[in-house]
Parts: C-alpha cells; sequence; structure tokens
C-alpha cells in the first residue's frame, strides 16, 4: 500500500444557478492576458448541450483518454510514442479556435465620444485575436439556457448514443448547469501525453501542472486530455490548464471559484489513495464498474493501518487530520451521492458532482402532489423528465442504478428533513430505504445544505520545509515578464499598471502606442500616455524665441 495525498473536489449540481461568477472571477484571476483570450479554465455548461470546446467529449473524433486493450492494459487514444513522433510537427487532432470561440470586445469608445447624430451609436464587437470587426455565431456558452438548442441538440455526443425516442422528447426535459474545471485526475492522460516531460502530477497534494520552462508547444497535452481543460497560449507557444489555484491552497484559502461561488455548491478537501491500486482499477475491462473500482482507490483516513502508512509515506500529522475532515471522503465514499464526471476515459478524475433533484421536487409539486413525501418523490425519480440515461452517460459511464441510488439519497433526505421542519413523527421507513439512518441523513443534510465555511473547505496549508527546493512560493504567471506572460512585446508597455487584455486588447495597444495623439481627442490618461504627440493643455505653451 502506497498512500499518496490528494486535493479533490465535489460541486452539488442541485445548487448551481448557471450564474457565471466562478468563469468570471476565474477569468480575471488566471486567463486576463493577450494570448488566451479564447480561454476559461472554469466555464459553466448547460446540459444537454454540446459544451465547450464544441463536442469535447465525443473521442472517436478529438481521442482523449485512454482505451483498455485485449490483453488488459491501457494505452492513449490518441496514440504512443510512435504514432506522436510521426505527428509532432502536425497535430490533427486539435481543437481549432472555431470549437472555442473567438473572442470578442466591444467598442465602447464609440458610445463614450461619437458626436452627437441623429441615430444613437452602437458598440460594435471587435474580435480580440485581429482587432476587426466581427459577427458573433459562437461563444464559450452558446447552449446557455437552450438557448441555442434548436442549433446544437443534435451535436450532443451523449444524446447522439442514445435512442431516437430520448432526442425527439429533448424539447420536454429541463436543464441543469454543469460547472467544469481540470479534473486533476490519478491517471492523467494529458500528462502521458506530453512529450517534452512539462506536464507533471504534484506529489505532495496530486495537483497537475505544466512546467512553463520545459514546455515546447508541442500540443499533445491538449489532444490527450478528453475533458479538453489544456489550452495553448497563441502569444507564449506554451500549454496552460486549471492549477487548482495552488499557491492560495499551500497557505489554506480556497480556489477562487469555490471561494465566489453564489450558490456554495463547491466542496474542497484532501483525500488518501493507495497508488498501487490505481492502474488495477483504471483498467477494470466493464466500464460500469469503474465507479466502485474508482471508490476502491480511497483509503480510510479513520483506519490506524491507514493512518500508519501515511506517516511512514511522509504525510504530514495535520494532513491525516484534514482527511479525516475532508467533506470529500464523506460525499464519495460515506454517503456515496457524488460521482465522477466520465470515468469511461479512465483518467480516474478527482472533482465529482452530485446529480440535480430539484428538477423532480418542481416536477412532482406542478403535478398538484406533496413534492417532498417520500413515496412520490422516489417514484418520480424513475419518471424523470430528463433521462436518467442521459444523466448514467455524464456521470457512469452508463449505469443506471447508480444514479438512481444517489438521487434516492438526495429525495430520502429532503421528505427525512421535511418531517423534522414539520414536527412531524420520524418515518424510520425512509432512511432505511437508502440502507441509511436517520442520524446519517441529518448529518448530510448539514453537510449538503448548510455546513459552514470551514466544513465545506478544509484545507491544510503547504508544509514548506518539504518543499523540495521550490524556486518560488508564488504562482509563476502572476508577474509581468514570468513564464507564460510573453513580457513586454515588441511595442513596449506603457507606464503605469498593465491594463486587463479584457479592456485592451494587443492590436488596441499598438494602435495606441504608434498614434500621434490620444486616442481619445480631448482627454488624456498620464497613466496610459508613452509619450508620443504632444495633446493640447498637457504642457504650458513654447515661449517665443
Amino acid at each position: 500500500m502506497k498512500v499518496m495525498a490528494q486535493m479533490s473536489m465535489v460541486m452539488n449540481l442541485d445548487k448551481c444557478i448557471g450564474c457565471h461568477t466562478c468563469s468570471v472571477t476565474c477569468k480575471q484571476a488566471w486567463t486576463n492576458r493577450s494570448g488566451v483570450e479564447y480561454v476559461w479554465f472554469n466555464n459553466v455548461e448547460t446540459r444537454p448541450g454540446v459544451g465547450y470546446p464544441r463536442g469535447h467529449e465525443d473521442q472517436e473524433k478529438w481521442g482523449g483518454g485512454w482505451v483498455r486493450t485485449k490483453g488488459g492494459r491501457l494505452k492513449l487514444r490518441s496514440g504512443g510514442r510512435l504514432k506522436k513522433l510521426a505527428t509532432i510537427f502536425s497535430n490533427p487532432k486539435l481543437p481549432s479556435i472555431h470549437d472555442y470561440y473567438e473572442p470578442w470586445t466591444y467598442d465602447y469608445d464609440m458610445l463614450l465620444n461619437a458626436p452627437a447624430g441623429e441615430h444613437t451609436p452602437v458598440a460594435k464587437p471587435k474580435s480580440l485575436l485581429t482587432g476587426e470587426d466581427m459577427k458573433i455565431s459562437w461563444s464559450a456558452n452558446w447552449d446557455d439556457n437552450l438557448g441555442g438548442s434548436r442549433e446544437t441538440m443534435q451535436d450532443d455526443p451523449i444524446l447522439k448514443h442514445m435512442s431516437e425516442h430520448v432526442a425527439a422528447e429533448f424539447e420536454d426535459t429541463f436543464m441543469f448547469y454543469l460547472p467544469r474545471i481540470c479534473e486533476h485526475c490519478l491517471n492523467p492522460s494529458c500528462v502521458a501525453s506530453c512529450p517534452s516531460g512539462a506536464m507533471y502530477k504534484r506529489v505532495e497534494d496530486g495537483i497537475v501542472l505544466v512546467d512553463q520552462d520545459a514546455c515546447r508547444g508541442w500540443r499533445m497535452c491538449v489532444s490527450g486530455c478528453p475533458y479538453k481543460k489544456v489550452y495553448f497560449n497563441h502569444k507564449t507557444g506554451k500549454a496552460e490548464k486549471c492549477t487548482l489555484c495552488y499557491p492560495r491552497l499551500e497557505v489554506g484559502l480556497p480556489t477562487v471559484c469555490s471561494e465566489t461561488c453564489v450558490g456554495r455548491l463547491r466542496y474542497l478537501g484532501l483525500v488518501l489513495y493507495d497508488a498501487d491500486r490505481v492502474a488495477a482499477a483504471a483498467t477494470i475491462e466493464d466500464e460500469t464498474k469503474l465507479l466502485d473500482a474508482q471508490r476502491s482507490v480511497f483509503l480510510d483516513p479513520h483506519d490506524p493501518a491507514v493512518v500508519e502508512a501515511a506517516r511512514d509515506a511522509g504525510i504530514a500529522e495535520d494532513w491525516i487530520d484534514a482527511a479525516r475532515r475532508s467533506p470529500i471522503w464523506k460525499l464519495i465514499n460515506d454517503y456515496k451521492v457524488a460521482l465522477p464526471l466520465h470515468p469511461e476515459y479512465r483518467t480516474m478524475p478527482m472533482v465529482w458532482y452530485i446529480p440535480p433533484l430539484s428538477p423532480v421536487v418542481d416536477v412532482v409539486a406542478d403535478s398538484g402532489a406533496d413534492g417532498e413525501d417520500a413515496r412520490t418523490l422516489f417514484a418520480a425519480i424513475d419518471r424523470l423528465r430528463i433521462p436518467m440515461e442521459y444523466l448514467a452517460g455524464l456521470f457512469t459511464a452508463g449505469d443506471v442504478p447508480a444514479v438512481a441510488g444517489s438521487l434516492r439519497k438526495l429525495a430520502a433526505m429532503r421528505s427525512h428533513m421535511r418531517n423534522i421542519n414539520l414536527g412531524e413523527e420520524q418515518d424510520p421507513s425512509i432512511a432505511a430505504s437508502v440502507e441509511m439512518t436517520g442520524t446519517e441523513i441529518e448529518e448530510m443534510y448539514r453537510l449538503l445544505a448548510i455546513a459552514k465555511y470551514e466544513e465545506r473547505y478544509v484545507i491544510p496549508t503547504a508544509h514548506t520545509e518539504e518543499a523540495r527546493e521550490l524556486e518560488e512560493l508564488a504562482c509563476s504567471l502572476d508577474y509581468d515578464g514570468g513564464p507564460g506572460m510573453g513580457g513586454a512585446g515588441p511595442f513596449g508597455s506603457s507606464s503605469g499598471q498593465q491594463v486587463p487584455v479584457a479592456v485592451e486588447n494587443f492590436h488596441a495597444l499598438k494602435n495606441r502606442q504608434t498614434a500621434d495623439r490620444p486616442s481619445t481627442p480631448g482627454r488624456v490618461n498620464l497613466l496610459n500616455w508613452d509619450g508620443n504627440g504632444s495633446p493640447d493643455g498637457l504642457f504650458p505653451p513654447k515661449e517665443d524665441g
């Protein structure tokens, strides 16, 4: 038994309202730079839908993740070393910018400074890549609130594998939101795909990162990741991805997306796992058994033998205590309500999801019945307007009973707590029907509904004395000129603080710094003035002679 620690996340989809606050704050913190305008380390997709980049789940097209050979071993779906060597200068399995979307901004200066006229001025969309006018025809969430469903329904990879009957009833179903970040897998195919060895999985906490100095921009990692959560910076020529905000985790703070989540649906914590079991669990032949196989890899932090083995492996005592208090272990292994995203990719993802139940309650209530009565609620789960097969296609490799079991526990929790809140007599059969006790259901309710900050985020701080001579404790992307930032560029840099790319893109910077007058007539911003030209009123008039 080789005990290792892994920082993990669970998201409760029952509480996601699709506000995209997590995406925006992540964007401002990590990818608000030139070269990664199209990149969203965190994005929220509307399901059913094609996602971002479009159709990223179609591994027959993109070749991400692992496949099991007839001999019971794993190989990369995109090919081994010889295949990568043959295509290293021309990788054919890469999403284009049109599969992502062409990022844009608006010509706000037209609104602010247009001369008086008969018609209201319009802020035209401008491409952040070319600086030219553009027509918006795709985005990172074109399916938002099913707004693009008529255009994209037939392209949903999961619906394609389901019956025509299910697809025909798509318009009658409800939707739900699916936030996505890098899965920081136990068996990451992106790391195995990298020819230069720039991608690695940190030993101390399992976070998957890219060494910006070692990256050579082959982009095999983009192809190898089945979740398409590795991106290419077109300015630096380097790969970038979600870092799980490791500079924050190292000092005990949650990720930016977790900290700013309006619905409080994210849980962060440490789990202990047996590294010796990972390969065997990932090579299980029956894909529907991969869920249980991955659960078996996790180690009970309350087991004295596991604790002793963790100490022998050099895991600090406060980390072992954090694993005992972790909400992740409880949701995945104690209550068994959290499920992994696409376990059939065999990467052993470490961002898990609690499937949505709220729409089921709404459907029952709309029919005139009691939406939280146990008997009606259990019966409604079997007749979901969204096909149970669809949820199973996302979270259990098609194992419908596993999804139903998770939803039944959530339904039992609602019914049990309803009786408590109304002061009615307890019905022990509700908890017994899902193989739980009333006490366990109440503890699960506390964690899912009213848990405090320190219960949702159990994050042990890093031990700098064991950091193996880290060059720096801060993130290497957080300063101008650092790896991944691309330096000042050929046109120099303006005085004052660097302007975010969302405000002023590369082309606008070039135009402004090579102009002989301020970009906004009559107004001078001294923080951004580069010394070119001589705006009226900026200097006193020269004396004659």
